[in-house]
């Protein structure tokens, strides 16, 4: 596999009111570098917010559904994941309770997702039973993205840009050299970032150098919607449909 069937997704989570003008500012940058955002939104918000997402997606961005309501603690969690990672250990039927009142949400919005992609990007094995039971394509989790319908599985680790790292300048620069890396080898290059940290400018450059180094290398910009429809760029593997696809770091 050549360099050149690398493939590259930028991930922007925490879009809402006050980070908006952080979110066009990011897609306005990957605009001018022809890479699509993948926008993970969990539908709460109304008005400009919807109204941007709409726009953009009309532009050939991606949207993926994000979780429901991540200040809500599920019932049924392992403790050290926290509040945030709402879908890390749901059981199969409080997950599709959660995901029907989300796709409502969407709905009411004017929006369309067929992807989901966990806040933490930690799911458990009965949220992806839940997603197949109610028509959502895919699945972005930490470690990989699953195909709902077939089962296949395309393994790549996302790296995110955040300022919960103690080291963050030393963590960025290892980002950037990681996604010079993979694109290199022909890999598929996982990057996400949330819009609050967009504030921090060493970590909005980082990730703006680690899509640039990408891009050097050959990889082309995506959304996880074109994964599916152009095949190049990432090992896939079958897995049996009972098979655990949980993968926590």
């Amino acid at each position: 596999m050549g360099a050149m069937d690398a493939r590259l997704l930028v991930s922007l989570s925490g879009i809402g009111p006050r980070t908006l003008h952080r979110c066009a500012d990011l897609a306005a940058e990957l605009d001018h570098r022809k890479v699509p955002l993948s926008l993970l939104f969990a539908p709460r918000s109304d008005g400009p917010v919807t109204d941007w997402i709409r726009t953009r997606t009309s532009r050939g961005d991606g949207l993926l559904l994000h979780g429901y309501d991540h200040r809500i603690a599920p019932s049924h969690r392992a403790l050290t994941f926290g509040r945030k990672a709402e879908f890390a250990a749901l059981p199969a039927h409080e997950a599709r309770l959660r995901l029907i009142a989300a796709q409502a949400a969407l709905d009411r919005a004017g929006l369309v997702a067929d992807g989901f992609a966990p806040p933490r990007w930690l799911v458990s094995r009965g949220t992806l039973e839940a997603l197949r039971g109610q028509g959502f394509r895919y699945c972005a989790e930490l470690s990989a993205i699953h195909d709902l319908r077939t089962g296949e599985v395309q393994r790549a680790r996302v790296q995110e840009f955040t300022s919960r790292e103690r080291i963050e300048t030393v963590r960025a620069f290892a980002l950037v050299l990681a996604a010079a890396r993979t694109a290199r080898r022909g890999g598929l290059v996982r990057l996400g970032v949330d819009a609050a940290d967009l504030a921090r400018p060493g970590l909005r450059q980082a990730l703006l150098d680690a899509v640039d180094v990408a891009l050097e290398n050959r990889a082309f910009g995506s959304t996880y919607q074109t994964l599916w429809t152009s095949p190049r760029g990432a090992t896939r593997t079958s897995v049996p449909s009972g098979a655990r696809l949980v993968n926590n770091p």
